[in-house]
């Protein structure tokens, strides 16, 4: 009778490639979900729970992110100041409309990443988002990812 090991890797034997997103009319769960994948590496036939295996990504026109339904109105980030009554909101639309709109991206998928593990918080470094349609990793060559064309969607027309 023969036995079957696990094979693990290492961090020295894995390879980590560069894709480039274009998150323009995409809708936002549909692509943070794709993308935390991505980053944990779980596309991988050799995915290792506990080694970073994931991509690099980068992702461009993140401010032309789209929501389905009426979340853009509705949905509502709350955060705390830390002093007694400091509780604060904002809507999904005023954040896209303000200052950071790449922040309703990069939450989406900090929040689908493993909870408060130094793993996690590597594998948010390989992560960068751009508002514009340049990025400035053209050296790395980054394959291009049609996120829109795996579904119809992934996408929304309005």
């Amino acid at each position: 009778m023969t036995t079957k090991t696990t094979t693990y890797l290492k961090a020295a034997d894995v390879a980590k490639p560069w894709i480039v997103i274009d998150a323009k009319d995409a809708v936002v769960g549909r692509l943070a979900s794709f993308i935390a994948m991505r980053l944990r590496g779980k596309h991988r036939a050799d995915y290792t729970p506990h080694v970073d295996c994931g991509d690099h990504v980068v992702v461009i026109n993140a401010d032309k992110v789209k929501f389905t339904g009426r979340k853009l109105d509705q949905k509502t980030y709350y955060w705390h100041t830390g002093h007694p009554g400091g509780i604060k909101q904002r809507t999904a639309g005023k954040i896209l409309g303000g200052r950071f709109p790449e922040r309703i991206l990069q939450k989406a998928v900090e929040r689908m990443l493993p909870k408060e593990s130094p793993l996690a918080r590597k594998q948010m470094t390989h992560l960068k988002i751009y508002n514009t349609a340049e990025h400035p990793h053209e050296a790395q060559s980054p394959a291009a990812v049609d996120f829109a064309a795996m579904n119809a969607k992934n996408t929304r027309s309005q």
